[in-house]
């Protein structure tokens, strides 16, 4: 659902996965299960998405992920968690004071030379620590003030090129994927297909109004639960 239709819903599952299998052996078992569901959004999305977006967050969202890469090596399980909370909160908090200034003042900030650089590089360092950029994402493509459709496109393809570049790094350099968690991804496979065609159904029939609301409510939810669990 998260990548076809409701952002950040996925995010909820980055606390329950951490409580079950560690904090950062989790972000492997997840990585697998977004990245067969990016296969389905970028299938369905293939034609809406704006690849100038992409570009801008790209070279800096690298640069985040290579950072991710090696503080992950010193991070145990609880510093972990407390870092993608905050990843998550950060995110809160800018949603809502975005949704507080003018449009005439987003306009403004968006154009700023720094503003996709920064937010590319919390991006790949968040994805990479803990799957955890749905938030931020969410944050920079309200900022945009994309369509609901063209929101999902091109979140689901940027997230696809950061989750598919993970796979090596997360196998060979973490050493965190295993055949425990391919096998939790076979038995999954249906439910990621039917969250899939649930998001596209959940997006056609929601308002644009409503579509901001709940993406806020979602980020909030998942960091609530990440404190809490």
């Amino acid at each position: 659902m998260s990548k076809t239709g409701v952002p950040n819903i996925g995010t909820i599952a980055v606390p329950l996965f951490a409580l079950l299998f560690g904090a950062k052996y989790s972000t492997g078992i997840i990585l697998l299960l977004l990245c067969f569901a990016d296969l389905i959004a970028v299938i369905y999305y293939r034609k809406e998405f704006l690849w100038n977006e992409i570009k801008m967050l790209l070279p800096a969202a690298v640069v985040g992920m290579a950072i991710g890469l090696i503080l992950g090596n010193y991070i145990n399980d609880s510093l972990f968690k407390v870092v993608i909370g905050s990843c998550i909160i950060v995110g809160i908090c800018t949603m809502l004071w975005l949704e507080q200034v003018s449009k005439t003042k987003q306009d403004a900030l968006v154009r700023k030379s720094w503003y996709s650089p920064v937010f590319g590089l919390i991006l790949g360092f968040s994805t990479m620590i803990g799957n955890a950029a749905g938030p931020a994402l969410s944050v920079y493509m309200l900022s945009k003030r994309l369509n609901k459709i063209t929101f999902a496109a091109t979140s689901a393809w940027f997230i696809m090129l950061l989750n598919f570049t993970k796979i090596p790094l997360q196998a060979f350099v973490w050493k965190n994927l295993s055949w425990q968690g391919f096998y939790i991804n076979i038995v999954a496979i249906p439910f990621i297909i039917l969250g899939g065609i649930l998001g596209i159904w959940i997006l056609k029939i929601l308002p644009e109004a409503r579509f901001r609301q709940l993406i806020i409510s979602l980020v909030l939810l998942s960091a609530v639960m990440l404190i809490i669990i």
